[in-house]
């Protein structure tokens, strides 16, 4: 990075914020491995990994990161949201060997009032009596101010009066949360702006939400107006409609703003939003910019031409920048370019009009609603020129026959071992997976444990995929506490693909 530009620091916060994206919960292991590759891949510069005192499971995740991060230098970089609560959160911070806290307090007026029903005076003393004891113990502290953006709209004179007050506190960031998603362009670049001309001495994050669709242009503004810092999680995943995507944030801070630096790899941009989908069990819209599977891929014939004369149709955004590359998709809008440039990829030549028959034959497949791809071609060709967990598992589904036939209903012979004893049992069900789950429930009820309610069921296989492809079976259950989770099973059949899933599921009831 150039040393005349501007460097803009770059938090992701997918393991805290974007955890709260409806129907998520990482596990240790998968927080652990997120939290490795955005910090030596991607290279952000911080992560925000957890709550404190959020669950047990978040602080067995929070200590093994930690120990990882202090093993390798980059405890420093490791955040974790705290709450104004005395010394709380600070031991739970202690023990869990966090050194960088995040602390949550009030940035409007109407938070403070109705929700801790406290005056300002009584809140910054308690914000005051956590910071100091939170230095004592060696902890860094950063202050969110949540609803800040509604602060600036509506009672800007008491978050003028709160960072005053910070002015005098030992806190090194201050965090301007657009929490409801609620700013425009225009109101975050003046609302920043305003702060930091205000404070010049104060490092300022900005911090938006989505819901409006305007995460990316009220990033870029707030850039603009001088922000010193970013939060943004990859896959723009978080509560309601999400956080700023990371990945279209540094497009556009690279594309749009040169005099700025970050110091995020952009060809890791792609890997970490896949391993993110793959962990979440939330799919990326095939239309995401920059990780979306469809977004580099060009359909129209007039364009691959265009492409194939003098690139026409490229512009900065090219994906080569995030390990990706062009490709040019094949159906009923695809012209002899389009075919051309997927047929080269191949090694395959074909004259003119053996080339124009290819193309009828993926026009009409197109039109049939067929998907056709890269691989199909061949096959294509040679009808058309007649060239004839980690997780510990305790319960293990041994064994299983699925039976099913035109008039008797499908039935399933299940066998499984929970705690190294031996069940057996047979049932009936509308399909095979519904018999299979008809006579696991018998084997449940008789040693009278009780089974997650199944909530939602997703199938899918990879793009171009034929019917001998891996099948993906992600499977959302609640407990019986309410909670919902979602266990994924792979296979080439699509029942079993569902029993996978649903050992996993066994295993973490």
């Amino acid at each position: 990075m150039s040393k005349n530009k501007r460097l803009v620091e770059i938090m992701d916060t997918t393991l805290r914020d974007g955890e709260q994206t409806g129907g998520v919960s990482f596990s240790a292991f998968e927080k652990l491995t997120l939290a490795q590759q955005l910090l030596t891949e991607v290279k952000v510069d911080r992560i925000e990994i957890a709550s404190a005192r959020v669950s047990e499971g978040e602080f067995d995740a929070v200590k093994k990161i930690t120990a990882w991060a202090k093993d390798n230098d980059y405890l420093d970089k490791v955040e974790v949201l705290t709450f104004v609560d005395g010394d709380v959160s600070i031991k739970w911070m202690q023990k869990a060997g966090a050194k960088v806290m995040n602390l949550l307090t009030k940035g409007s007026l109407n938070h403070l009032t109705h929700q801790l029903k406290k005056t300002p005076e009584q809140h910054f003393a308690e914000i005051a009596d956590v910071l100091k004891l939170a230095k004592k113990k060696g902890i860094t502290s950063n202050i969110y101010l949540e609803d800040w953006s509604n602060g600036m709209r509506h009672s800007q004179e008491y978050v003028l009066q709160f960072i005053s007050f910070l002015q005098t506190q030992p806190v090194k960031r201050i965090m301007l949360p657009d929490t409801l998603g609620i700013l425009t362009p225009e109101e975050s670049y003046k609302f920043v702006k305003l702060l930091v001309d205000k404070f010049p001495t104060l490092h300022f994050d900005f911090h938006g939400h989505n819901d409006y669709d305007l995460g990316t242009a009220n990033v870029m503004e707030a850039v603009k107006a001088g922000t010193h810092g970013l939060h943004l999680t990859v896959n723009g995943m978080g509560e309601r409609a999400g956080n700023a995507p990371l990945a279209s944030a540094i497009a556009v801070l690279h594309d749009f703003l040169p005099e700025i630096g970050v110091n995020v790899v952009e060809k890791s941009l792609f890997a970490i939003s896949k391993l993110v989908e793959s962990f979440s069990g939330i799919r990326i819209p095939s239309n995401r910019p920059v990780v979306g599977e469809n977004v580099f891929t060009q359909t129209a014939g007039i364009h691959a031409d265009g492409d194939k004369k003098n690139k026409l149709y490229f512009s900065d955004l090219m994906p080569e920048r995030f390990g990706r590359e062009r490709q040019y998709a094949l159906g009923k809008t695809s012209g002899k370019a389009n075919i051309e440039n997927n047929l080269a990829k191949l090694g395959i030549q074909l004259n003119d009009s053996d080339l124009k028959l290819v193309t009828q034959r993926i026009i009409e497949l197109g039109d049939k609603k067929e998907t056709v791809t890269q691989a199909d071609l061949p096959y294509i060709i040679s009808d058309v020129l007649g060239n004839d967990s980690n997780i510990k598992e305790t319960v293990v589904v041994e064994d299983y026959v699925l039976t099913s036939s035109k008039r008797l209903r499908p039935s399933a012979t299940v066998s499984v071992f929970i705690d190294g004893v031996n069940y057996q049992e047979h049932d009936q069900g509308d399909g095979q997976y519904d018999a299979f789950m008809n006579a696991l429930k018998r084997i449940y009820k008789k040693i009278k444990r009780e089974l997650p309610i199944l909530v939602d069921y997703y199938v899918g296989i990879p793009p171009g995929g034929h019917t001998d492809a891996l099948c993906e079976t992600v499977i959302t259950w609640k407990g019986s506490n309410g909670r919902e989770f979602k266990t994924r099973g792979l296979d080439g059949d699509q029942t079993v693909s569902a029993i996978k899933a649903t050992q996993k599921m066994l295993n973490l009831t």
